[in-house]
């Protein structure tokens, strides 16, 4: 800013010229100069004070605001703030294959004790102890008059029990938000599900982890926030693997069974629709493995997945279906079944005596021991353990549980000519039911390998060929024999053409050799036989039907009807029609009066 001067020049000069006094002109423009200070000054003044001004205007209002909406709001009680390493409590729901809520959580709280803020630690441990029965009330006061600084009362309570502890009003017991993991549908499914514990702890958040099943398996999936909350959807059908559970549990008890296991499984997407084992557990209160005994003692042991068996007759299937592979018979070629057949020391006998020769047809249908033999020798021992390889009875199953590695198959050590002549009918060699539905779905599919999966699919599995549609097609028509006719005739389901194989064997003794009354029974079944979608295997350890004279344990009369019902219960929970039979329509002529 250019300043005006005191004394003009020209002012000055004119002044003199009419006798003025100079000096006034210098008195004026100071008085002018300080007038014009006091101007500006005045202005940033009121400048300033209009900000300000406005300023606590507007932090009134944020005040008042603020007061606003916390009066509005539900009181809770005050969380310290988490600077590092936060815990993620989230975790994902998982439903079935209709978006039925199988897993999900709850949001809950946890109550926790800071003695050092308590005021009557002695009072509020007894009436923390009246609340929650379960706790010993002298434990507490010991915590609470010690030198402890933090004492864990419960991770999860209800929200009346909250109350209740509010209600005590000491300000050393405090409350921290959880979540917990639910399972709505109680027992059903639970060795899919598995359950979940809570893994890192904090009394603001914990860490909600999966021991078992899916639950395990998916756990990084479960717990990522990337995925947003995506759930896990599975291939199980709540509606159908609660029909298979009950009629499992009701058969087990009519058989009198130790215990049971059931698959279901789409023959063309490797889908597991239901998968059953009992006795089972409710993963909202998880059991404790066992520590001493036998592992499938446990209700936590999956016996469809972990459970390995000598699985009988059920495996005379593959090698006729590999013998009908590589042209070495027909359907109808005749087999010696004269017996026993001897081999060193060893004697292989059937159940019956079903004469010289039977057709192949008939050595399934009959379930020959001494036919299946014959023909595996046919085969030769490589060739058989290469085809039973491609078929993953020699591997444990891909399903997607933690539980599947320790299902791995039992084989023999030196794959001998007798070994070779033995696993034809299903004795050497162990594998769970659902290595069995897998390799039967395999071989009646079309041909086509198919792996058992958890997950939904969303088309066929196009996996490598085992066998012709050809051989797939009279493997169709054997097994349907076997329960028109055969050692599973009360395994016919009125409209749902059943074809199947049952399977009888002896319980190996832990000391040596096989036990004389105790078997494993399995029934393993396709539907409908004309055109399969989906392979049912039933096992029950050690039943016993009692209801006639002497007990009865082979899977005929055991495993076959309970399969049966199931079948009869499930069918129409799949969308499945029932298809009318009619008899042969040949040699009626129609009339078009």
């Amino acid at each position: 800013m250019i300043r005006a001067p005191l004394r003009p020049l020209a002012r000055i000069l004119r002044a003199r010229e009419n006798g003025e006094n100079p000096a006034r002109i210098e008195r004026e423009a100071r008085l002018k100069r300080a007038a014009q200070v006091q101007d500006r000054a005045r202005a940033r003044a009121e400048t300033r004070l209009t900000v300000m001004g406005l300023l606590f205007v507007f932090a009134f209002a944020s005040i008042g605001y603020r007061m606003a909406t916390l009066a509005g709001s539900a009181p809770e009680e005050p969380r310290a703030s988490v600077s590092n390493n936060p815990i993620i409590g989230l975790r994902a729901d998982i439903l079935d294959r209709n978006g039925n809520i199988l897993a999900t959580n709850l949001e809950t709280n946890s109550v926790y004790a800071q003695p050092p803020q308590m005021i009557d630690p002695v009072g509020t441990a007894r009436k923390l102890a009246a609340i929650f029965p379960e706790l010993n009330a002298d434990q507490l006061i010991r915590d609470f008059t010690g030198s402890r600084k933090f004492v864990w009362i419960r991770r999860q309570i209800s929200p009346e029990q909250m109350q209740q502890v509010h209600d005590i009003g000491d300000p050393g017991i405090l409350f921290g938000p959880r979540e917990m993991r639910i399972y709505p549908n109680g027992p059903v499914a639970s060795h899919i599900l598995g359950g979940a514990t809570y893994g890192r702890e904090g009394v603001n958040a914990a860490e909600i982890v999966g021991v078992a099943g899916v639950a395990r398996q998916f756990d990084s999936f479960l717990r990522d926030p990337a995925n947003n909350g995506a759930p896990l959807k599975l291939s199980i059908d709540l509606s159908v693997q609660a029909a298979t559970e009950q009629v499992l549990a009701g058969g087990m008890s009519l058989m009198n069974a130790k215990g049971a296991a059931a698959v279901l499984m789409d023959v063309h997407t490797g889908e597991i629709l239901a998968l059953a084992s009992l006795p089972d557990f409710d993963p909202n209160n998880r059991p404790r493995p066992l520590t001493t005994g036998d592992a499938s003692d446990s209700p936590l042991f999956n016996r469809a997945v972990q459970g390995v068996y000598e699985l009988g007759s059920t495996f005379k299937v593959f090698a006729v279906a590999q013998a009908l592979q590589l042209g070495l018979i027909t359907p109808d070629t005749m087999i010696d079944t004269r017996g026993p057949l001897v081999w060193g020391k060893f004697r292989i006998n059937d159940f019956h005596d079903y004469g010289s020769h039977l057709s192949v047809t008939d050595v399934i249908v009959e379930s020959s021991n001494i036919g299946a033999a014959r023909i595996a020798q046919q085969i030769g021992t490589d060739r058989q353990r290469a085809f039973l390889g491609s078929l993953g009875l020699l591997d444990a199953t891909p399903v997607e549980l933690a539980e599947a590695p320790g299902g791995r198959p039992l084989v023999p050590p030196h794959w001998s000519e007798l070994s070779t002549m033995t696993i034809a009918y299903g004795h050497g060699i162990a594998d769970s039911p659902l290595h069995l539905a897998a390799a039967y779905a395999s071989i009646l599919n079309g041909g086509t390998l198919v792996r058992p999966t958890l997950l939904k699919q969303d088309h066929p599995q196009a996996g490598p060929r085992i066998v012709s549609e050809a051989v797939s097609e009279q493997m169709r028509q054997m097994l349907r024999a076997v329960v028109t006719r055969g050692t599973a005739s009360f395994g016919d389901v009125p409209g749902y053409q059943v074809a199947g194989k049952t399977g009888t064997a002896d319980k190996p003794d832990p000391q040596g050799g096989y036990y004389n009354d105790k078997v494993v029974a399995t029934f393993a079944s396709a539907f409908p036989a004309n055109d399969p979608r989906y392979v049912l295997v039933v096992t029950l350890d050690e039943p016993s039907e009692t209801t006639g004279g002497a007990p009865k344990r082979t899977a005929g009369w055991t495993a076959v009807p309970v399969a049966a019902e199931m079948i009869r219960r499930v069918g129409p929970l799949l969308g499945l029609r029932p298809q009318i039979e009619t008899p042969d329509a040949a040699g009626i002529q129609l009339s078009s009066n």
